[in-house]
């Protein structure tokens, strides 16, 4: 599976951006895929996990802020992301996992950078 990130740019503080990822095939049967930030200095950390059955959950931090949906039509993750704030700074990466030729397999984009100004 391939995976390409967009979206990302520049945004004040309280702002929104919408963030995409497009695989390369049906994302209906990819089984997890969830976004992942890097932000200066820090490790990966997880933002948003969604299901192929559409159940979406977040980290408590990011919890009534962003939103994972998807258009299976599209083959198109998203991360709709509000009240952004400067510590949303960072690389998000987007990443699939799903059981694939008699094992658990994991995909990762390429990433897409936020920067939140105050």
């Amino acid at each position: 599976v391939q995976l390409q990130a967009s979206g990302g740019g520049l945004a004040q503080a309280g702002g929104s951006l919408r963030l995409s990822c497009a695989a390369s095939r049906s994302i209906a049967v990819i089984n997890i895929m969830r976004w992942y930030r890097q932000s200066p200095g820090k490790e990966r950390e997880l933002v948003a996990t969604r299901n192929s059955g559409g159940g979406a959950t977040y980290p408590e931090a990011f919890k009534g802020r962003f939103t994972a949906s998807a258009d299976n039509d599209k083959k198109t993750l998203y991360l709709q992301m509000n009240s952004l704030k400067p510590e949303d700074t960072g690389r998000y990466y987007c990443n699939a996992y799903l059981w694939e030729f008699g094992e658990w397999k994991n995909y990762w984009g390429q990433g897409t950078q936020v920067t939140v100004s105050s």
